[in-house]
């Protein structure tokens, strides 16, 4: 049986749709079948960053309305155990039935080894919707104090589903401003309240890869692209040590 994950953050900005895309492409690139979903209801962008923004991917919504079938999800053209049902432009959030899209998840644990949500940002009807029905979830956070402070919120209100299986990505790290705000990776554990499964340096790469329509982990292996390997891993419950920050 597959697992869903979904990722979400409290505010935009942090990242969390690059770090989707590249947790599914090494989760791909080590052998399992992955489906992606863009939950991010009319303002999708999953495709860019999974290096598909050329294709013309179906989406959940017309999965839902029978008008394809799941195994008609967008295949990747790099990874072909990795696919893709994008968001739909046209509806909004409050118009999903909740049910539906939770039977449609039940039916995708059986054909994938995981399936990564990318949510929309904040708490409204996008994150319920993308966070019911989610086996695991990984809030996702700059080291900032507004996101910081929108993480932790963020996690009381999974607390507050009754969510348990909840862990904290801190990404775009970058050692300066560790060090000018004095901070170190337990501080921000301790402020947003969850158990840590990642760190993910601040990389240039990320953009580039973006701009040239490539997943990050075929533009390089270092930074950030290592980082998400090592998360990946750490999903698969393998033991792997967090990477430091010099």
């Amino acid at each position: 049986m597959g697992q869903v994950i979904t990722l979400t953050s409290g505010k935009g900005g942090t990242g969390k749709t690059t770090l989707c895309a590249a947790l599914a492409c090494c989760l791909a690139q080590e052998g399992h079948r992955v489906l992606c979903i863009d939950a991010d209801v009319g303002l999708r962008n999953l495709d860019i960053s999974l290096g598909m923004r050329d294709l013309a991917p179906i989406s959940f919504a017309d999965v839902l309305a029978d008008r394809y079938s799941l195994s008609e999800a967008t295949p990747h053209p790099e990874f072909p155990n990795l696919f893709l049902l994008t968001a739909p432009v046209s509806e909004k959030p409050e118009t999903i039935r909740f049910q539906d899209f939770g039977a449609l998840l039940d039916t995708v644990r059986q054909y994938f080894d995981f399936c990564l949500i990318d949510s929309a940002a904040g708490v409204g009807d996008g994150f319920h919707f993308a966070v019911t029905f989610a086996d695991r979830i990984l809030v996702v956070a700059t080291p900032d104090p507004a996101s910081l402070r929108d993480a932790a919120e963020t996690a009381d209100q999974l607390s507050l589903m009754g969510k348990q299986d909840i862990k904290l990505v801190v990404n775009r790290v970058t050692p300066a401003v560790f060090r000018a705000l004095r901070w170190t990776v337990d501080d921000v554990m301790d402020e947003i309240g969850l158990p840590l499964i990642g760190i993910v340096p601040e990389d240039s790469k990320v953009v580039l890869a973006a701009a040239n329509n490539q997943p990050l982990i075929l533009c390089t292996d270092r930074k950030a692209a290592r980082g998400c390997l090592h998360i990946a891993r750490r999903l698969c419950g393998e033991k792997v040590p967090l990477l430091r920050i010099h």
